[in-house]
């Protein structure tokens, strides 16, 4: 174990996790580092949410079994040393920074989480796997730290939902909170992976906030589930440097798109490449009845 000057200590095997944790109530943010503003904001929530005498637990691992073949496992940006001098300036008590064999003691695991039907629309199309893998380092990093509360970000939106599904489903004795999605200025969903992107690249990746917006501000218009859908796709259009993988208006619990006479609170969803990166976004928005009542929420 670590401990850098007024800053997280810092451990890499389960055996010196388990001697570290302590706290009155404990609350856990898994990220594969790379931090940003974003992921602060989560730590901050989780402080939040155990108060001055609680621990909040930092996780650090780049997860392989959640990336496919041809994905950025080897050129995911890392970073501990500067990932921990963030987490000090936020009030972090503890990392867990483990390696592959420490997570995965006898390699790829035999018995893995499945996401079910979550797991199979949306990214999971494009992805096919990557819930499943997410999900079994959750679960597992969920019993090796043993905390009251996890704390995970809404840009990833399908992820949350697959999650709190799990926790539901299997009876895991933890509250998950969601925290709203970070943006830089320019309206740029905060991602480790937007260091990848060229300045042509990263305004080109602008369009798909540009085209949330857009679908939020044709429900704010009165207009429908189609129209919300066709506002976006609109702006999207504009951008040829963007290669659209989906665009969805979906229920916000079971992910399942809606039809177009819907009307309620919805998650319009995102992900396209730019360049070799590949982004994601999501904004909730409320589809009215088509008698002039609306509303759209950030």
């Amino acid at each position: 174990m670590t401990t850098g000057p007024a800053g997280p200590s810092v451990v890499t095997t389960r055996e010196a996790l388990r001697a570290a944790l302590g706290g009155e109530r404990r609350a856990v943010v898994m990220t594969m580092g790379a931090l940003h503003a974003g992921h602060l904001s989560l730590v901050e929530r989780a402080r939040e949410a155990v108060g001055p005498q609680g621990q909040v637990v930092v996780t650090i691992f780049v997860n392989p079994l959640q990336f496919g073949a041809g994905e950025d496992l080897d050129r995911y940006p890392r970073d501990l040393d500067g990932d921990v001098a963030r987490l000090a300036t936020v009030g972090a008590d503890l990392v867990f920074a483990p390696a592959p064999d420490v997570v995965y003691p006898d390699g790829d695991p035999v018995v893995r989480v499945s996401a079910g039907r979550l797991g199979d629309v949306l990214e999971g199309t494009h992805r096919p796997g990557h819930f499943d893998g997410v999900l079994t380092v959750v679960l597992k990093l969920l019993h090796l730290v043993r905390p009251d509360v996890a704390v995970f970000g809404e840009k990833d939106a399908q992820q949350l939902l697959a999650v709190r599904r799990m926790v539901r489903d299997l009876d895991l004795d933890v509250e998950v909170v969601g925290v709203s999605t970070a943006r830089d200025a320019d309206g740029l969903a905060m991602s480790s992976r937007n260091a990848y992107l060229s300045p042509e690249e990263r305004a080109d990746g602008l369009a798909l906030s540009a085209a949330l917006r857009a679908g939020a501000a044709a429900a704010e218009a009165g207009e429908g589930a189609a129209n919300v859908l066709a506002a976006a796709a609109g702006m999207l259009n504009e951008h040829p440097g963007v290669v659209v993988d989906y665009l969805a208006l979906v229920d916000p619990v079971t992910v399942e798109e809606v039809g177009a006479t819907f009307t309620g609170q919805a998650l319009l969803l995102v992900a396209a490449r730019v360049g070799a990166t590949r982004l994601l976004d999501n904004l909730a928005v409320h589809v009215p009845a088509q008698d002039g009542s609306w509303k759209a929420q950030a």
